[in-house]
């Protein structure tokens, strides 16, 4: 896993003659509607008591960092970046998630042709044990780690965020889980979420009640 990649769609749009973050806000975020998605919230007019604070940055911007990119690489590409730097309500996210659940369409706005979603989606290197997919990650192929909890399926895919998000889309279950805090306030030595894995248990609570079964008891890889 590497965000190196993802760095290098900056230079792709530039390539074309565009930048990111008037792409994302013309062409995706206003004709679906979401407000609150986008880069630099501060300067689209979004209050920062609006905004959680995600850490008091002691090395890098010394001050409490709220209502801009917590990633330092971001932060350096002023605040855009192909990897980090994308702020939203949990609604608009939701709803980011069920435009990947519809094969990347949404309301007649598509992001990515189905085909490149289902490239984006699949294990890229299983035979060497590699869960990960192009883009997005994958649930562990082994029992008892990974992001998902044992009951998301083996179609499922998503991200964690080091600040404590999760955004997991389960076509299996029709299912589109969104977990949002700021695990990294008030500094990133705080692994709470983690030791507890709160994210997963609760989806365990969500996928239990939907009556799904463990990928591992139910699966031939």
């Amino acid at each position: 896993y590497s965000d190196l990649g993802f760095y290098l769609w900056m230079d792709m749009f530039a390539e074309r003659g565009m930048d990111l973050e008037t792409w994302f806000q013309r062409d995706v975020a206003a004709p679906l509607g979401w407000q609150s998605m986008g880069y630099k919230p501060l300067d689209r007019g979004i209050e920062p008591e609006n905004i959680a604070p995600t850490e008091r940055d002691e090395v890098f911007r010394q001050r409490v960092v709220r209502g801009t990119v917590h990633d330092p690489g971001a932060a350096m590409q002023g605040g855009v970046g192909g990897h980090a730097g994308l702020f939203s309500n949990a609604y608009d996210l939701a709803e980011l998630g069920e435009l990947w659940l519809r094969g990347g369409t949404l309301r007649g706005v598509e992001l990515v042709e189905k085909e490149v979603l289902t490239a984006w989606t699949e294990r890229g290197f299983p035979e060497s044990d590699n869960r990960r997919g192009m883009v997005f990650d994958k649930p562990a192929m082994e029992p008892d780690s990974g992001p998902t909890c044992d009951l998301a399926s083996w179609e499922s895919f998503g991200h964690t965020g080091f600040t404590g998000t999760l955004l997991w889309v389960d076509p299996v279950y029709d299912l589109v889980y969104v977990f949002l805090s700021n695990r990294t306030y008030p500094d990133a030595s705080n692994t709470m979420l983690l030791r507890l894995d709160t994210r997963t248990e609760i989806q365990r609570v969500i996928l239990e009640h939907l009556g799904a079964v463990s990928r591992f008891g139910n699966n031939d890889e």
